[in-house]
């Protein structure tokens, strides 16, 4: 099994990135120009109400909506860090160390919000699920700091250990490691990826959180609510942080800025992996070139086909998501009817297991399986699609198939779902109901082609198209594309790309920039 990575950083400073497990597409993540309110940043921000009924509070942040922290969302050592912060706010916790900080009593887990939080004071707070839908984010105040094999639990002392490791003696070994180098006031998670590794590079992950913790405190000295404090890494290098391993044999990253950035990421966290990060120059789109874009087309809309013939239809709704499994074409001329169900059963879970994580489906999720009438190959596929789902780093349950036929999936929901739109124009009205000839299209490049090598005087022209009139412009002996050559002396390369609507193009220089026509 081979993984890699595909980042493309696109001019409007977006960044996709898709990781591939051989060849294929299993995840795909997209951060945006405006990063705040992501999973992990730390605000402080300012209680706006208590709402008893609710047993919760909405908290300002400066978010358009006010945040949601639920009582039991505060964490034991609430009253610790809330001592910690409002101190440090006015001068009196000059530094960030907790060696002689003294603890408060954990709260009761049973208690009121109204006994512990009152409007228009100022809290610690951590994102626990971004903005989705009309919601605002949801908050913790259990502040933890995700590091490559540590997570850090400030106002705690205990040591947890991920349910991953199995060996008794290396989870031995993983604590005393950690008790040798953990100061005071500091508790740990050991992460799965710890395993097997030595003191120094543990000792090394802890410092760096500690670091981290360090900044959060100076920044909180001077912040102002409602303020971030620290921000979570930048979704690239999370991802690395916490997929990256010996499987990896290729990064790919079509801007060099962020390339030198991630190489200096991976240069502290896995030096001997540095080498694989490579600088995409080639003409064609990154993820064009990589089939990324094809993918997408096939996996995120509403129909996801089987390769056996069968497919998936998957319909969104505002309280659930709920996919129906077809047997499709599907030929089974020597084949029992239950046989047929198990197959495409089985196989439509192999590929709902990735539709969850690629496009990271949250909340509730009904699948509507094909009926089968035998126990045993019900069993069957409750245990396939256990076993798949445990690839699925998001918290899940999953219940056994009913009497329908139905299995009911919940799946932790900690950002918005993936939504990208794979279906397209009308390709001559644009919607409009009115069409232009479409004799005129052709002649329509062809006149802004005239533009940019005669007027514009331009060297060299790149001209992106549909595949479909990519194979129109290069078909014949006497093709559009040698015409062009005659005409204007000049050759001009045509790109199919498979995002492109079907009448959409566009060109590009000799450095691949667009040109504006």
């Amino acid at each position: 099994m081979s993984f890699e990575l595909i980042v493309n950083s696109k001019p409007s400073g977006e960044i996709s990135m898709a990781l591939m497990r051989d060849s294929t597409l299993v995840e795909l993540h997209e951060e945006k120009v405006d990063t705040d309110f992501a999973v992990g940043d730390i605000y402080l921000g300012k209680v706006r109400k208590v709402v008893a009924s609710l047993n919760a509070s909405f908290v300002n942040v400066g978010y358009e909506k006010d945040a949601f922290l639920h009582y039991l969302d505060l964490g034991p050592q609430f009253k610790s860090l809330d001592k910690f912060t409002q101190d440090t706010i006015r001068g009196k916790q000059n530094v960030a160390d907790l060696l002689y900080f003294k603890s408060e009593n954990d709260i009761d887990k049973d208690g009121k919000i109204t006994d512990t939080l009152s409007s228009s004071r100022e809290i610690l707070v951590q994102v626990a699920k971004e903005p989705i839908s009309s919601k605002g984010p949801r908050l913790s105040s259990e502040i933890t700091l995700a590091g490559r094999f540590l997570v850090l639990v400030p106002f705690s002392n205990k040591i947890s250990i991920s349910q991953q490791i199995k060996d008794v003696e290396e989870k031995k070994r993983l604590k005393d490691i950690v008790k040798s180098v953990l100061p005071k006031n500091f508790g740990v998670i050991i992460r799965t990826v710890a395993n097997d590794k030595k003191l120094a590079e543990i000792d090394s992950d802890l410092k760096d959180l500690l670091d981290r913790w360090r900044k959060m405190h100076s920044n909180l000295k001077k912040a102002k609510s409602p303020k971030r404090v620290l921000g979570e890494l930048n979704r690239a290098s999370s991802l690395l942080r916490d997929t990256l391993n010996a499987n990896y044999t290729k990064i790919h990253v079509n801007d060099p800025v962020l390339l030198a950035e991630m190489k200096d990421y991976v240069q502290s966290i896995a030096p001997e992996k540095a080498s694989i990060l490579k600088e995409y120059k080639g003409k064609v789109d990154i993820f064009e070139q990589f089939g990324v874009n094809k993918e997408i087309k096939v996996l995120f809309g509403k129909k996801v086909p089987l390769p056996s013939g069968g497919y998936l239809i998957i319909e969104h709704t505002e309280a659930m998501h709920v996919v129906d499994v077809n047997s499709g074409n599907r030929s089974a001329k020597n084949d029992t009817q239950e046989n047929n169900a198990i197959t495409v059963n089985l196989e439509a879970a192999e590929e709902l297991a990735r539709v969850l994580r690629l496009r990271d489906m949250g909340g509730i999720i009904c699948v509507d399986f094909i009926d089968m009438h035998k126990r045993d190959n019900n069993k069957l596929l409750y245990n396939k699609l256990r076993e798949l789902l445990k690839q699925d780093k998001a918290k899940h349950s999953i219940i056994p198939p009913s009497k329908f036929g139905v299995v009911e999936i919940t799946r932790q929901r900690v950002r918005p779902v993936t939504n990208i739109e794979t279906s397209e124009g009308c390709p001559t009205c644009n919607g409009t109901g009115k069409i232009q000839a479409s004799i005129m299209f052709a002649d329509e490049i062809e006149s802004k082609l005239k533009f940019l090598l005669e007027e514009k005087k331009v060297k060299k022209v790149t001209l992106i198209v549909h595949p479909y009139l990519e194979s129109y412009f290069k078909k014949g002996m006497v093709s559009k594309q040698w015409k062009w050559y005659f005409q204007f002396k000049k050759w001009v390369t045509i790109q199919a790309n498979n995002s492109n609507h079907i009448l959409e193009y566009k060109f590009l220089d000799g450095e691949g920039k667009k040109i504006k026509v």
